[in-house]
C-alpha cells in the first residue's frame, strides 16, 4: 500500500513529466516551483508546514530537472517577498542579486528552507524571469515568470490536497496586422 508520501511523490513525478512532454524546455531553461505544503496536506495555506512533505516534492522536482538539464528556482512564501532558492550556478549564469536571508519553515517556506538543506550551492534571489512554472497551492509564482505566460492545464491537478497551476512562457507578439508569426 502506498504512503502518503509516496502518493505526493508519485503525483508530483507526474505533474513534472506531463509538463515536459506539452512543454519540452530546453537546457538551461529555468522552472519556478511555488509550493504550500500546507495545503498540499489539506490545510490552510501557512498553517501546518511539513519538512517531510517539502523533501518529497523536492526529490521529484530535482530528479526531472536533472533529466531536463534544466534549473529549479523554488519560491520562498510572502514573509520574504517571494524571494527564490536558487543553485549559485542559476545565479551566475542569468546574472541574478543574491539578497541575504536564510529561508526556514515557518519563514520561507518547508519547500524554499529544504531546498536551502538539499541544493548543492544554494544562494537566495530576490527575482527571477523564469521561462515555465508550477504552483502547487495557490502560492502565486506569476511575478517571477517571463512575459508572455501561457496557462498549462494538467490531467494531474493535484499534489496532496493542493490545486496544481502550471503555466509555460512565449515570445511577445509584435507588430500588428501585417505582422507575420511563425
Amino acid at each position: 500500500m502506498e504512503t502518503e508520501i509516496e502518493r505526493i511523490k508519485n503525483e508530483t513525478l507526474a505533474v513534472m513529466r506531463e509538463y515536459y512532454k506539452v512543454v519540452q524546455p530546453g537546457p538551461g531553461q529555468i522552472l519556478v516551483v511555488g509550493c504550500s505544503t500546507s495545503e498540499v496536506r489539506g490545510a490552510r495555506i501557512g498553517t501546518e508546514g511539513s519538512l517531510e512533505v517539502a523533501e518529497a516534492i523536492l526529490d521529484s522536482l530535482r530528479n526531472e530537472m536533472y533529466r531536463w538539464e534544466g534549473f529549479l528556482a523554488v519560491q520562498c512564501c510572502e514573509h520574504l517577498n517571494r524571494a527564490l532558492v536558487v543553485e549559485r550556478e542559476l545565479m551566475e549564469a542569468y546574472n541574478l542579486e543574491q539578497v541575504c536571508v536564510q529561508p526556514v519553515e515557518h519563514a520561507g517556506g518547508a519547500l524554499a528552507a529544504q531546498a536551502m538543506q538539499d541544493f548543492v550551492d544554494p544562494v537566495v534571489v530576490e527575482a527571477i524571469a523564469a521561462h515555465g512554472g508550477i504552483d502547487i497551492g495557490a502560492t502565486l509564482i506569476g511575478m517571477h515568470l517571463k512575459k508572455v505566460a501561457v496557462p498549462l492545464r494538467l490531467q494531474q491537478k493535484t499534489i496532496g490536497q493542493a490545486t496544481v497551476t502550471a503555466a509555460w512562457t512565449r515570445p511577445k507578439l509584435i507588430g500588428g496586422s501585417r505582422a507575420v508569426y511563425k
